[in-house]
């Protein structure tokens, strides 16, 4: 049932002296209550049933069944705030097709406020988010924050399984690796009688996205989250289930994390909290990732959905290439007869050659925003104006929130940046928590897209994890900056895409860094890798399109060694099955193949007529999520297809050389009670077979060797 789409969202609000707050979206059921001082999780179901559905009966957990039942962490001046709070109101609100609640709770104590925020919007998954206000005349320092926690489930083993081992009634999925070029790496992990962490950027580096999906194998539920954040983070969970006992109980804790104080709140001063994203679906985890990607279609992205402009095939040139004139004027050339649409400078067109190559000096000389005159004598105008008469629209790269040492600013600003916390200053990194310096930033991105007249903007962001979480003691309490720092620049791509809302925003993080919801609600797409070569660059699409939609996700086709590996058709369909980038199949001088580009250009031709209008509204399916299964298997299959099951595509690849003579792919985006045209591309071959025998038997894939693909496309046919 959860492959239909719903709209249904209510607050079911039950009043008196221990009031309960029952939030229903879709199918989706979660319930808190009020009592003794604190918010705590009364439970969750997946059938739509208000948990008190029996009226004298309700199937509320006891706040005992956790250590820490509390639905939120709070900790000022190193006492807990969470606990010891005085009920003030309860509101519902509309907001356009969606529902905001919000609880007022008072630590009287203390003197400080919580707004507990609360969007519903129908889709199976929903927003929580905290506003946490200081009502005293006193600094109150921030060191401990979750803006969502508590109990899960409690239930009894042996009502599901007799002698179940206890680590395998969860597994936790989450991207197990935090390592530049290894964004995606998504594995499950079985829980065991114990507490179970991971996170990223402060307690590891920052290419591990905010994201988990928890499956819990006896009753069919899956919980998937993502927290909107760009900085430290941490998610936990308690189980407890002895192999002995016949309980399992299951709390979690969504954790902003960094150096202590996490925050200090002047007087009078409101913190928004980051939100956590979540949902609990029956099903299987694509069930799970394709309401989440309705919700954040629906209710988190800059825009409501991706349109065809969005989808825009992007190219361009970078500090790989000589990036002369001719070189460039040469590249649109080559990316307008492969089918891009866009054509984008990358970084170095700020770098004089007079003063080294572009690669050499593209990262130093960060910071001074004006092309160089020598690389361009007649402006970069020509360049703009040349990809504009070939059709193509013009972007450029920058990377505003550092500046390198070889430019200009760097000595006359070093007030602006970073202090570490050992008392050093930043080698450049922007103190984006100062007003002055997210102000020239501002007004340096909009010179340069107004100046040059872009239709595009590519954002980059090339720092170490570490600089984020940055130091100030101008109150006298030595504080993190880190969540000012995310404020600050979530307020400058805000105010920047209110200013230019017809121009393309690209998100870059030297590679995917920063792809978070936080961050995505400013762009209209963003890359998630800079790894393009197979195997690899397959797992990351597969692994980062569980958190994104497929149209946010930027993969790209040559350029970055991708050719070094894998066949031609392997590179060109994991681009297609997302938002697809094009560069350069060869340098200037040299005689273009023509196999290639015909090749390409029809996967591109093929690409916008049939798989870019699905993207927006696409389910899409992961015939395997783990990464070490894939590779254990040998075959990743991603298949994209339209709700009511009319059209779709797949993309079949092995990884290695392990699958002997083929395999047999079961669509799952197709309907038994429908007949479909189905053409493999490697060959044109085109068959017509009933959806029903689909299900049952699969279509048989040959793919002679390792990192070799096919491409499925079918239609629903009538008769």
């Amino acid at each position: 049932m959860n492959n239909s789409q719903s709209n249904f969202s209510d607050v079911y609000y039950i009043p008196g002296e221990e009031p309960v707050f029952c939030f229903r979206t879709g199918l989706t059921v979660y319930e808190e209550r009020f009592s003794r001082g604190r918010l705590t999780v009364s439970g969750w179901n997946t059938a739509g049933y208000p948990l008190n559905v029996l009226g004298a009966f309700p199937t509320r957990m006891s706040p005992d069944v956790v250590a820490e039942p509390e639905a939120f962490k709070l900790d000022v001046n190193g006492c807990s705030c969470d606990t010891g709070m005085d009920f003030e109101g309860f509101e519902v609100s509309p907001e356009g097709d969606k529902k905001h609640a919000v609880l007022i709770l008072k630590s009287r104590r203390h003197g400080i406020k919580v707004l507990v925020n609360t969007v519903i919007d129908g889709t199976g998954c929903f927003e929580r988010y905290l506003e946490i206000t200081n009502e005293t005349d006193a600094h109150a320092a921030i060191s401990r924050l979750a803006p969502m926690s508590g109990a899960v489930e409690s239930f009894d083993i042996p009502a599901y399984n007799v002698g179940i081992e206890t680590d395998k009634i969860y597994e936790l999925g989450y991207f197990d690796c935090e390592f530049h070029d290894w964004e995606g790496d998504f594995l499950w992990h079985g829980l065991g009688n114990d507490v179970t962490s991971f996170g990223g950027r402060y307690s590891r580096l920052r290419y591990r996205s905010p994201m988990f999906m928890l499956k819990n194998n006896l009753t069919g539920n899956v919980m998937i989250s993502q927290l909107a954040y760009s900085g430290g983070y941490r998610f936990s969970f308690d189980h407890r289930a002895h192999y002995l006992d016949r309980y399992s109980t299951l709390g979690f804790s969504a954790e902003i994390d960094s150096f202590r104080p996490l925050y200090v709140l002047r007087p009078g001063e409101t913190l928004k909290v980051p939100s956590v994203h979540i949902g609990m679906i029956h099903g299987d985890p694509d069930d799970a990732v394709n309401k989440m990607h309705e919700h954040v279609r629906k209710s988190v992205l800059c825009l409501p959905e991706a349109s065809r402009e969005n989808c825009t095939v992007c190219s361009g040139i970078g500090p790989e290439n000589d990036m002369t004139v001719e070189t460039t004027k040469r590249a649109i050339d080559q990316m307008c007869a492969a089918g891009a649409e866009a054509f984008i400078v990358d970084a170095g067109w700020y770098v004089s050659p007079s003063e080294g190559t572009a690669a050499e000096l593209w990262w130093q000389k960060a910071g001074d925003w004006h092309f160089a005159q020598d690389r361009y004598p007649n402006g970069i105008s020509e360049i703009s104006d040349y990809a504009r008469s070939k059709g193509l629209k013009f972007g450029l790269w920058m990377e505003p929130e550092r500046i390198g040492r070889d430019s200009a600013l760097y000595e006359k600003h070093k007030d602006w940046f970073t202090i570490r916390p050992d008392g050093k200053r930043s080698d450049g990194f922007l103190d984006l928590t100062r007003d002055e310096v997210r102000e020239w930033c501002e007004n340096e991105i909009s010179r340069v897209i107004e100046e040059y007249r872009l239709d595009l903007f590519r954002l980059d962001q090339n720092v170490e994890a570490g600089e984020f979480f940055h130091v100030n003691d101008d109150t006298g309490i030595r504080e993190c900056m880190a969540l000012r720092h995310v404020e600050g620049f979530y307020k400058l791509y805000g105010n920047l895409k209110k200013r230019f809302p017809d121009v393309i925003f690209e998100n870059c993080a030297g590679g995917g860094g920063r792809c978070d919801l936080g961050m995505m609600r400013f762009f209209d797409h963003t890359w998630v890798s800079d790894n393009q070569v197979p195997p690899r660059s397959l797992l990351v699409t597969n692994g980062m399109t569980m958190m994104l939609p497929p149209e946010k996700v930027d993969r790209l086709v040559a350029g970055m060694n991708c050719h070094t590996a894998g066949s031609l058709d392997f590179h060109m369909r994991n681009a297609m099955l997302s938002h697809m980038s094009l560069n350069c199949f060869g340098p200037k001088d040299c005689q273009m193949n023509d196999e290639v580009f015909g090749f390409v250009k029809r996967s591109t031709d093929l690409y916008k007529s049939f798989i870019r209008p699905i993207l927006p509204k696409c389910r899409i399916y992961h015939h395997n999520q783990d990464t070490r299964e894939i590779l254990k298997n040998g075959i990743c299959a991603i298949e994209e297809a339209l709700p009511d099951g009319s059209r779709g595509v797949i993309g079949v690849f092995t990884v290695n050389g392990k699958p002997d003579g083929g395999a047999v792919i079961r669509p799952k985006g197709v309907r038994p009670g429908k007949r479909y045209a189905v053409t493999f591309d490697n060959t044109g071959d085109r068959a017509v077979v009933p959806g029903i025998e689909m299900l049952r038997d699969g279509l048989f894939v040959r793919i002679p060797s390792a990192l070799s693909s096919e491409l499925i496309v079918y239609s629903e046919i009538d008769g």
